[in-house]
């Protein structure tokens, strides 16, 4: 016998239940929007910003932080080493010779042009400009002292003479407090405490790059479940813009973290640097083995903290993710709202 046919009361109830599943898994799908554009834009933000810092760092502790570190480890030693030369030329018994000079001459040459180029780097802002100024006023005097004791009071009978100008060029030299190396001993103190700074990842940073990489995997799981929701329920094997939205969130939650971390070590390697130099430079026993020793490791320094062009093209290449993961899941899903409901509606 044929199949009774269906009562109007069932194909009313089959339709009321089948529009009111597609209303439910039309506003599912709208709010899957919804969280994903607004997760999207928040974590995109968290991470260009947070990235753009971190280099940022870098740039400092490569045009400014280690040069001026170096700088004034530099320049304490070529006052030191000037001071050295002139005593051993007169302990030598060398200042009566034809160029004897020519040594002390040198680091006090070495020591002015240090000076030069640490007012464009020094870290210490307006208190590091009066340091400097002070001791380039000082280096005048310092130098005319100094030559006095080596080369114009030099036969016997001027040696209290030649004593008296060696101690006002070392009073000058080293006074606690307003000697020309107390001085830039503070200057140091506080660049380093810049350095500090620069080179490590502050509570705001982690912040930052804890929010980027919570919203990049809130937006992956999202994306995940709209994927679900479009196969189970709108008999749709895979939507390419989902997928592809799937695929740059995994690829910036990865790459630019990765990027980070490997400029967060060259950060950490610089400082240890810096802090090697700093402290080589205050042993004063080897004045000419310390000043190799600065010599060599800001050269070593220099090519460890050279820009690296991918740390550029890793940030522009993050833009751009940025912006297709905000617009790619929006065409995806209202692609298919469009299609299924909206237009049907």
């Amino acid at each position: 016998m044929p199949s009774p046919m269906p009562s109007p009361a069932r194909w009313v109830r089959a339709f009321r239940a089948r529009r009111a599943s597609r209303s439910r898994t039309r506003r599912l799908l709208e709010r899957y929007l919804v969280v994903m554009v607004v997760t999207a834009l928040v974590s995109v933000t968290a991470l260009l910003v947070s990235y753009r810092e971190v280099q940022n760092s870098a740039g400092e502790m490569r045009t400014r932080g280690a040069p001026a570190v170096q700088g004034v480890a530099a320049t304490q030693l070529a006052w030191l080493r000037a001071h050295q030369e002139a005593r051993r030329s007169v302990e030598g018994k060398i200042d009566t010779v034809v160029g004897a000079g020519a040594r002390y001459e040198n680091q006090l040459s070495a020591a002015g042009q240090g000076l030069s180029r640490l007012y464009d780097v020094q870290l210490d802002g307006e208190h590091g400009q009066g340091v400097l100024d002070t001791v380039n006023g000082v280096r005048t005097s310092y130098s005319s002292s100094l030559t006095s004791g080596a080369v114009k009071y030099v036969r016997a009978e001027d040696d209290l003479m030649q004593r008296e100008k060696f101690l006002e060029a070392e009073t000058l030299l080293t006074r606690p407090g307003t000697g020309v190396v107390p001085r830039l001993d503070v200057l140091q103190e506080h660049q380093m405490r810049r350095v500090d700074r620069i080179s490590s990842l502050g509570t705001l940073q982690q912040t930052g790059w804890a929010a980027a990489e919570l919203g990049l995997l809130v937006l992956a799981l999202t994306c995940v479940g709209a994927l679900w929701v479009l196969r189970r329920r709108c008999g749709r094997s895979h939507d390419p813009w989902l997928l592809a939205t799937l695929l740059v969130t995994v690829a910036l939650a990865v790459v630019p973290l990765w990027a980070t971390v490997h400029t967060q070590e060259r950060l950490d390697t610089a400082r240890h640097r810096l802090v090697a130099i700093e402290r080589r430079a205050h042993d004063r026993v080897d004045l000419a083995g310390s000043q190799t020793y600065v010599t060599d490791n800001s050269t070593a320094l220099r090519g460890r903290l050279a820009a690296r062009s991918w740390q550029s093209w890793t940030y522009y290449g993050a833009l751009g993710g940025a912006a297709l993961i905000v617009v790619l899941p929006a065409v995806g899903i209202v692609r298919r709202l469009n299609a299924d409901y909206w237009r049907a509606g």
